[in-house]
């Protein structure tokens, strides 16, 4: 298939699914998601596959959501911006559907809904020093993609909670120390660690490993739907309130948003 935001590399036991959009640290847009779903439908038809790297191109892995993009769903009524956040949702999720584990590689920044991507991978390890933020808050937007229900789970409701208020990065090496990564490499040990691992599950009886993803899977996925729905729904709020406007107002000046209670 053909592609302009992402990358597959396939040939072999180990796949890998790449964020092309270096110059804009990978930020995600709506054809990027599209893609993403495209791209799991033609990696489970690859019988040889056995488990999928994911990562970002350049510096980032992700900058979370394009802020044009969220510029452009806050001129947009309520109702349209809640369907359209559950699709995006949707897209970049679909990674969950892969029948083979995933393995987020983040040598680089993963920052608000791309952390989220992360997330949603079966495993996740970084390179040492990297940010991780569910940042949302700090663009005056309740979390979304999946963060209330997906990072309470990894690292307790307490430190997710920490994080998801303040919308403060961690480091690496404190995402390793919460459970949130699974190994921590120097960003030039990133790729042959992550290709180590990735082996070590390949290497594993296929139909097992599948049955195995598939069944620490099925509980998260109902409950997550509905997490889903609920963040929608206060995204689509949180669009056309003052709070959205004045952080990406502060984001193109490049300063801190100033937010009043109005």
């Amino acid at each position: 298939m053909s592609y302009q935001e992402i990358r597959v590399v396939t040939g072999g036991e180990i796949a890998e699914l790449v964020l092309m959009r270096p110059a804009a640290r990978n930020a995600m847009t709506d054809a990027m998601g599209a893609e993403i779903r495209r791209a799991v439908d033609e990696l489970n038809a690859e019988a040889a596959v056995r488990v999928v790297l994911v990562r970002g191109e350049g510096e980032a892995f992700s900058a979370g959501g394009d802020l044009a993009m969220l510029a452009a769903r806050s001129k947009l009524p309520e109702a349209e911006n809640r369907v359209a956040m559950r699709r995006f949702y949707s897209d970049f999720l679909s990674v969950r559907a892969l029948r083979v584990p995933t393995l987020a590689v983040i040598g680089g920044p993963a920052i608000g809904a791309g952390l989220c991507l992360a997330l949603a991978c079966d495993l996740r390890i970084a390179a040492a020093g990297v940010k991780l933020a569910a940042s949302f808050v700090r663009l005056g937007l309740h979390p979304g993609m999946g963060a209330t229900y997906l990072l309470p789970r990894l690292i307790g409701p307490a430190a997710a909670t920490d994080m998801l208020l303040t919308g403060r990065a961690i480091d690496a090496e404190e995402a390793l120390r919460l459970g949130l990564v699974s190994q921590v490499h120097p960003r030039d040990a990133l790729d042959v660690a992550a290709r180590a691992l990735a082996a070590q599950i390949a290497a594993a009886g296929p139909h097992a490993v599948a049955e195995t993803k598939a069944t620490l899977a099925a509980a998260i996925d109902r409950e997550l739907e509905s997490a889903l729905d609920r963040e929608a729904a206060a995204q689509a709020i949180d669009f056309g309130t003052d709070d959205l406007r004045e952080a990406l107002q502060a984001a193109a000046e490049r300063r801190p948003p100033q937010f009043r209670i109005t």
